[in-house]
């Protein structure tokens, strides 16, 4: 699960990545006022938004079902591939064949039903993860200008990426304070912890 997610946020990660807060521009004569610039680990604050946890839960919800047929399918291939060893110097040839071809029946079964389940899985929690990064932009963008920082930007990082920031102190990482100014916009109150499930594995052939 932990890797699905990874690659959704890296779907999704461009969707919301902008630089916030512009000073209004000041007259020739005036000073330029000194850059205060922030960092913010994008989509670890999506991700750890209320909004995001109690949505991905209901998500892994409406999935349930389906990781336990899929569960149950592969426990019943995975015993009648025992069922066939122990029995195979009993069997006729035929039968033999007959069992060993109902079980790669099941096996093609299962896994065309685990690679829909993941790419159905995937688009949905790309949306889910989308639709929240959007919001969170915005507040960032708020809440960016109203502490007066000229430049935000993303320590995010990605397998297809190198780290954007090599240091920051961590008066400028402002990703808890987003976090709590969107938890106090959307009123969305923490969900409670779930368990984490795992994705049946395909039969070994």
């Amino acid at each position: 699960m932990k890797r699905t997610i990874a690659i959704v946020f890296t779907l999704a990660s461009g969707l919301v990545l902008s630089a916030a807060a512009q000073t209004p521009a000041t007259s020739a004569a005036a000073p330029a006022a000194p850059a205060k610039i922030a960092v913010i680990a994008f989509q670890a604050a999506v991700s750890q938004t209320n909004e995001f946890q109690r949505n991905f839960a209901d998500l892994q919800k409406k999935y349930d079902p389906k990781r336990r047929d899929m569960k149950a399918l592969s426990d019943e291939i995975n015993e009648q591939e025992k069922q066939l060893q122990a029995q195979a110097d009993k069997l006729s040839q035929s039968e033999g064949a007959s069992r060993t071809k109902s079980i790669d029946e099941k096996k093609k079964q299962l896994k065309r039903s685990l690679d829909d389940a993941q790419a159905d899985f995937q688009k949905e929690m790309q949306d889910l993860f989308g639709g929240v990064a959007n919001k969170v932009g915005e507040v960032m963008d708020s809440y960016a200008r109203q502490q007066g920082y000229t430049l935000v930007v993303d320590r995010s990082t990605s397998e297809q990426q190198a780290p954007l920031v090599l240091f920051a102190s961590d008066a400028s990482d402002i990703t808890k304070a987003v976090i709590d100014a969107y938890n106090v916009k959307s009123g969305i109150p923490a969900p409670a912890p779930q368990p984490a499930a795992a994705a049946p594995k395909p039969a070994a052939h």
